[in-house]
């Protein structure tokens, strides 16, 4: 979805507390029923999956990219829970057309995704589990302190490197909420200022990019560049990380980058991690904070 199409939405769209709720962004339905609002959801998307009771008797409504915009409607509900990067701009038309209230969220920072779980809850009238969002938000807290302590100190930053697909190999910038959560994990994305580029064959240094006026590269996405094993070698990572998804990284996996030449590969540092904690923004943020840290600075623990 592109930039340019929607902005994340400070406040819902509603003057009451949404009662018929359809969520078609899947960090956002376990976080809702984390917070105590699962009973509010009348539908949900095929990649739904947590948590598995909550989300078992639910009807689904398509995946993220093509949900059944006749099916919602019919459901009538109070409010439909959408993400810019994750639904697609002409679904969120369709349901505005036929007067649905849709909030579209994109949290693209930690704190931004801090800000979402207590705009839920107060859109919501629920504060059952403003105990649970202040200790996310403590830790985050400590952490920051703990971060710019490192940098205070000057001590060495632990490189990381993040594939999140393999043909082509893909990977994020600073632009994005993963590289937030690494940077406050402990972590330097070792690609953070690599934009993508246009045409596709420039960001494998195949052929020259469009010059920045060029309205061929207007609105285009560029916070997630192809790169390849060249150049993950020259950025020297110290760990790498192989999540699970949205590319289903496995031990068969392992092999490709335990040859090259890094700290990450000499020192046995490339690591199969849940993805959903990388990506997930909402309530499974405990998860990660909880996760990373140990494995980028061992020595760190909150």
């Amino acid at each position: 979805m592109s930039d340019h199409e929607y902005v994340y939405h400070v406040s819902a769209p509603v003057t009451e507390p949404p009662r018929r709720v359809v969520s078609l962004v899947p960090s956002i339905t376990e976080s809702l029923f984390d917070l105590n609002l699962g009973s509010r959801i009348v539908a949900v998307t095929d990649y739904c999956i947590y948590p598995q009771a909550g989300v078992a008797g639910l009807p689904t409504v398509g995946g993220t990219k093509n949900p059944d915009i006749e099916q919602i409607i019919r459901l009538s509900p109070d409010l439909v829970l959408a993400n810019q990067e994750e639904n697609r701009p002409q679904d969120i038309q369709a349901l505005q057309d036929a007067g649905i209230l849709v909030w579209v969220t994109f949290p693209r920072t930690v704190r931004e995704a801090l800000n979402l779980l207590w705009d839920i809850m107060d859109v919501f009238d629920e504060p059952m589990m403003v105990p649970r969002v202040r200790l996310i938000e403590q830790t985050v807290d400590w952490l920051e302190r703990v971060q710019q302590s490192r940098e205070d100190d000057d001590t060495a930053p632990c490189c990381v490197f993040v594939p999140i697909w393999l043909d082509p190999l893909m990977t994020f910038n600073r632009e994005t909420y993963i590289h937030d959560l690494l940077t406050l994990c402990g972590g330097t994305n070792v690609f953070a200022d690599r934009e993508r580029l246009y045409p596709l064959e420039a960001d494998l240094g195949k052929a020259q990019p469009y010059p920045e006026n060029d309205p061929r590269s207007a609105g285009r996405d560029t916070r997630y560049p192809r790169v390849t094993l060249e150049e993950v070698v020259e950025a020297q990572p110290d760990v790498i990380l192989l999540p699970s998804e949205p590319f289903a990284f496995n031990e068969t996996h392992i092999p490709l980058f335990a040859q090259l030449d890094v700290p990450a590969a000499h020192h046995h540092r490339i690591l199969l991690v849940d993805g959903s904690y990388l990506t997930w923004h909402g309530t499974r943020l405990a998860y990660a904070l909880d996760t990373f840290p140990a494995l980028l600075c061992p020595t760190e623990t909150p």
